[in-house]
């Protein structure tokens, strides 16, 4: 060990943690400070890219093995695969896509109140990128047109029980979802 020594001034949120890792690891003040120091360099870009994302959100999806990783170009080979030699997707397909967005409705029932929350979630997920156009209307973009097929289908499905209606207005890749109270 080197000896340099570090002073640090912590705030309550600060000062709590320190506490509650001491309890939890048994770990002095200061081979808990190395440790966190350590992993925040080896995690710097993860914690530091993109302020609005959780990780701790992904983490939980990740470990409850409901949800995976996928590389994005997996998907989209995926998709393109699903269709036809004519370009409508299989039928055999749909079925299943559409028996776990009737399972995801009944889940989303529960869990979102607004269209927009709907939007931040499959955005969070990575399926499209969001933004509010106005009070209720968004504009959508996914990265091909296969997603876009596929997502709209989703989002009409799974957005059945909620307490309002999606109006769709498509363009080539961009779509406006605006959401109309029952």
């Amino acid at each position: 060990m080197t000896g340099d020594r570090v002073t640090v001034s912590l705030d309550d949120d600060a000062s709590a943690a320190l506490e509650t890792l001491t309890d939890r690891t048994e770990d002095g003040h200061s081979e808990l400070v190395r440790q966190a120091l350590t992993f925040y360099a080896a995690n710097f870009e993860a914690a530091t890219a993109n302020r609005e994302v959780d990780l701790g959100v992904y983490y939980r999806m990740l470990a409850g093995g409901e949800h995976v990783l996928l590389d994005v170009d997996f998907l989209h080979c995926f998709l393109d695969y699903v269709e036809t030699e004519a370009g409508d997707p299989d039928p055999d397909f749909l079925e299943s896509a559409d028996r776990v967005s009737e399972y995801h409705a009944s889940e989303y029932e529960k869990r979102f109140l607004t269209l927009g929350d709907l939007l931040d979630w499959l955005s969070f997920c990575g399926f499209l990128t969001v933004r509010t156009t106005d009070d209720d209307t968004y504009h959508v973009v996914f990265p091909t047109e296969s997603m876009k097929w596929f997502m709209l289908r989703f989002i009409e499905r799974t957005t059945t029980a909620l307490d309002f209606e999606i109006e769709v207005d498509e363009g080539v890749s961009k779509v406006l979802l605006t959401e109309h109270a029952e």
